[in-house]
């Protein structure tokens, strides 16, 4: 069984820092992208940041220039560093990825519980 664990959440005051973690573990053969998407009270649940297996990212015109993701691949965790918060990035911030599992052929979206981001002084 493949589980998804966030940590790192918490309360920062505006353009504070905060830095995610996502390790995935369980009986995985690999891991191609993976992503943190956010959901905030009464939104549809939104793409923050993506990387794929070789490295490349992608990230909403919101976040650019201020969160960095990251990934080691040999942990099997991806990284979100968050730098100049602010208020609108408040939400529950969920990590993703597309895994295949051992024993499997195809691969399968994974999430994770959530982690709690907010950001208020």
């Amino acid at each position: 069984q493949v589980q998804l664990v966030e940590s790192g959440g918490g309360l920062v005051q505006p353009g504070g820092s905060l830095r995610l973690t996502c390790a995935a573990s369980g009986s995985i053969f690999s891991t191609d992208d993976m992503a943190w998407y956010r959901q905030a009270p009464g939104k549809q649940r939104e793409l923050v940041a993506v990387i794929t297996s070789g490295g490349n990212t992608d990230y909403a015109d919101s976040v650019k220039g201020r969160f960095t993701i990251s990934r080691d691949k040999a942990k099997k965790t991806v990284d979100l560093q968050m730098n100049s918060l602010k208020p609108d990035d408040t939400a529950v911030y969920y990590c993703n990825a597309h895994i295949r599992a051992s024993g499997s052929w195809r691969y399968t979206d994974y999430w994770g519980q959530g982690t709690q981001v907010t950001v208020s002084s």
